[in-house]
């Protein structure tokens, strides 16, 4: 059992860096071996409509793109988990996870029938932090879920949510945001989006 985790977050060592890390830890558990991939680090683009994947020959229902990204495809097509995080930047995942999934997601669809051409059983599940309040993006999650059903077997998402920013609110200009409530929260409530990190690495492994 091989487990990918994508960071679509700029941040190591932030929310989603850390909630990645307690779910390769679930995953872990379960006796599964993973890695983690942070998609900042590579040079890439999302899809340039080549079309290679939707023709006949060696590309069909592959990025036909020789790019950094190519690699971590080859590595998703051979995993039998993948796990994605991402925080919510003006409403939606980073344009790195969205490039990433436009290359993902195109390759594989057969727009003749609707159908996957992927061959391999994949699990999957979504992480996101955001500054917002809990339940105010589900719409997006399903969005992703849908978009991630037919080329995999979707198991969960985990919403991290009014997220700690900075350690020193008084050092940049967040006068829109309680510090202190923030803080407390990174207390409190972390550790159980830390909880459900790990549980989603473990039910992916198993």
């Amino acid at each position: 059992m091989k487990v990918i985790l994508l960071n679509g977050s700029p941040r190591k060592g932030w929310n989603t860096d850390i909630l990645l890390h307690k779910a390769a830890e679930g995953a872990e558990s379960a006796e599964a071996e993973t890695e983690i991939i942070n998609l900042y680090e590579l040079n890439y683009k999302g899809c340039r409509s080549c079309m290679a994947c939707n023709m006949d020959g060696k590309s069909w229902g592959h990025c036909a793109w020789n790019d950094d990204l190519k690699a971590v495809l080859d590595k998703i097509d051979r995993a039998d988990g993948l796990i994605l995080g991402s925080p919510i930047y003006w409403g939606d995942i980073t344009a790195e996870m969205r490039a990433f999934l436009e290359r993902f997601l195109f390759q594989y669809t057969n727009f003749d029938n609707g159908r996957s051409e992927r061959k391999n059983h994949l699990k999957a599940g979504f992480i996101y932090t955001m500054n917002a309040p809990a339940g105010y993006m589900n719409d997006l999650y399903e969005k992703y879920e849908q978009f991630l059903q037919p080329h995999a077997e979707y198991v969960g998402t985990v919403e991290c949510s009014e997220t700690l920013q900075v350690e020193d609110y008084g050092k940049v200009h967040l006068g829109f945001f309680d510090g202190e409530q923030r803080h407390n929260r990174r207390e409190t409530v972390f550790p159980e989006d830390c909880k459900k990190a790990f549980e989603l690495g473990k039910k992916i492994a198993q």
